[in-house]
C-alpha cells in the first residue's frame, strides 16, 4: 500500500520535545507512527479493487444462482420422467399379471381337457380289456369243455 495520507512528523516532533521528549526520541516515535498509520490505512486504489472483487463476487453469486435455478429445473423434469416411467412400469407390471392369468387359466383348462380324455381313453380302455378277457375265458372254457368232452367220451 502507497501513503494514503499525509502525517505532519515535524509538527509530531515539536509537540513531543515540547513535552519533554528528546529530539532523537520523537523524531523515532514520528518515524514508527507514520509507518503504522501507513500501514493501516488504505488507499483509493485499495477500496476500487475491494470494490472489483466484490462487483466479480456479485457477478459469481448471479451466476451461481442461475445455476442453483436450472439445477432444479433439470431436476424438476428428472422427477416428472422419474413418475412417468414408474407409472409406465405400473402398467406394464399389471398387463404382465393379466396376461400371465390368462395363460395360466389356458394350462388349467388344457389340463383338465387332457385329463377328462385320458380318463375317456382309459375307461374305453378297461372295456376294451373286459371285452377281451370276457372273450378268452368264454374260449378257454370252450376249449376245457371240448377237452373234457373228448377225455369222457375215451375213458
Amino acid at each position: 500500500m502507497s501513503q494514503a495520507m499525509a502525517f505532519d512528523t515535524h509538527r509530531f516532533v515539536k509537540n513531543l520535545t515540547a513535552s519533554g521528549f528528546s529530539e532523537a526520541q520523537a523524531e523515532a516515535l514520528a518515524v514508527e507512527q507514520a509507518a503504522v498509520l501507513n500501514a493501516n490505512l488504505a488507499t483509493r486504489g485499495d477500496a476500487e479493487a475491494i470494490r472489483a472483487d466484490v462487483q466479480d463476487t456479485k457477478a459469481d453469486v448471479k451466476v451461481l444462482k442461475a445455476d442453483v435455478r436450472d439445477t432444479r429445473t433439470e431436476i424438476d423434469t428428472v422427477k416428472v420422467r422419474i413418475e412417468k416411467i414408474k407409472a409406465d412400469l405400473e402398467l406394464k407390471i399389471e398387463q404382465v399379471r393379466a396376461d400371465l392369468e390368462v395363460r395360466i387359466e389356458r394350462v388349467r383348462t388344457d389340463l383338465e381337457a387332457v385329463k377328462a380324455e385320458f380318463q375317456r381313453d382309459l375307461a374305453a380302455n378297461k372295456a376294451d380289456q373286459l371285452k377281451w378277457m370276457v372273450t378268452a375265458m368264454v374260449a378257454q372254457t370252450g376249449v376245457i369243455v371240448s377237452i373234457m368232452a373228448l377225455f369222457f367220451r375215451f375213458f
